[in-house]
């Protein structure tokens, strides 16, 4: 049909020469037709040459061989040398100052704010404290690289401090959002992040985000922590989310609904932990006066649940 003919109809032709192995002229037509404005060949159409030509060879290498034992294979993601001096508040407060000044689109800022990253994960939480109270400031077109820093730091002093800025209220609805969703990515959640974080699922109108991204943190930890239920932090944060069942789901109206299908949604996320609140899911799926909506996220919230709890 004609909603599926091709927009653009193309064709690359290269004619190459070889000479002794090596590529010694490469000569290329390229036309790209506008079919939709076109009849036959005629229309809206454009036609590029270009040529490739081999002037000279360089004798001579310009690299010393390397000896293989001197080779290794190690992954590309975020490789940095690991440093054994003492990071101070001052030389991050510094860190934070170059990047304020720094052109936003350069390679000069992507390495300043790697290394920030890196040097936040040796700071204690009372440094950090004290470089937040001197560095909080927003650079030029509203940035503040502390905020920006601080979700891929992920250690527990940060993530403590992440909390501590979201309960005062200091930065934005989006940060605090960002905040959230940056949990769920954290590789080795510790029982004191879960235990700082527990308390925000408690504050009123807590979002959606917090919720979800409490529980993924919580579902991390439980897969690395054998008997991760008999952890006090996780203790806690489950019977958070237990309270908010009453018993058996029952909602009053449409807010209501809204707020049970939520904690349902993040009690499915918690997975091993969940399984503390089994029984009163159970009860919450098999109730007949529950909505049907309520009825499923409570079967649902099983999902990560082991099959051998009953």
């Amino acid at each position: 049909s004609q909603s599926e003919q091709q927009i653009l109809s193309s064709k690359l032709e290269c004619v190459q020469s070889i000479k002794d192995g090596v590529l010694a002229e490469a000569k290329c037509t390229e036309s790209n037709l506008v079919t939709p404005f076109s009849q036959k060949d005629s229309g809206a159409k454009t036609q590029t040459q270009s040529s490739l030509k081999l002037f000279q060879v360089e004798t001579e290498t310009l690299y010393k061989k390397v000896d293989s034992e001197d080779l290794y294979v190690a992954s590309m993601l975020y490789e940095r040398e690991h440093t054994e001096r003492e990071v101070t508040g001052g030389e991050v407060t510094e860190l934070v100052w170059k990047l304020c000044l720094a052109h936003s689109a350069s390679f000069e800022t992507a390495d300043l704010f790697m290394t920030l990253v890196f040097e936040l994960r040796h700071l204690s939480l009372q440094a950090l404290k004290a470089l937040w109270q001197t560095s909080s400031f927003k650079c030029r077109d509203n940035w503040q690289p502390l905020i920006d820093a601080l979700p891929s730091c992920a250690t527990e002093a940060c993530v403590v401090l992440m909390k501590e800025i979201i309960a005062s209220k200091e930065v934005e609805e989006d940060k605090v959002e960002y905040f959230f969703w940056s949990f769920s990515f954290i590789p080795k959640p510790t029982s004191g992040m879960i235990e700082s974080l527990a308390p925000l699922l408690e504050s009123p109108g807590a979002s959606q985000s917090c919720f979800l991204g409490v529980t993924t943190l919580l579902h991390r930890f439980c897969s690395t922590y054998n008997s991760c239920g008999d952890v006090p932090a996780v203790q806690s944060v489950m019977r958070t989310l237990g309270n908010f069942l009453g018993g058996n789901c029952t909602v009053q109206d449409s807010e209501g609904l809204s707020q049970m299908q939520l904690v349902l949604k993040a009690i499915g996320n918690a997975g091993l932990a969940a399984a503390s609140l089994a029984p009163v899911l159970s009860l919450c799926a098999s109730l007949k006066s529950n909505p049907i909506e309520i009825r499923l996220a409570a079967i649902q919230a099983f999902r990560r649940i082991p099959c051998s709890v009953r």
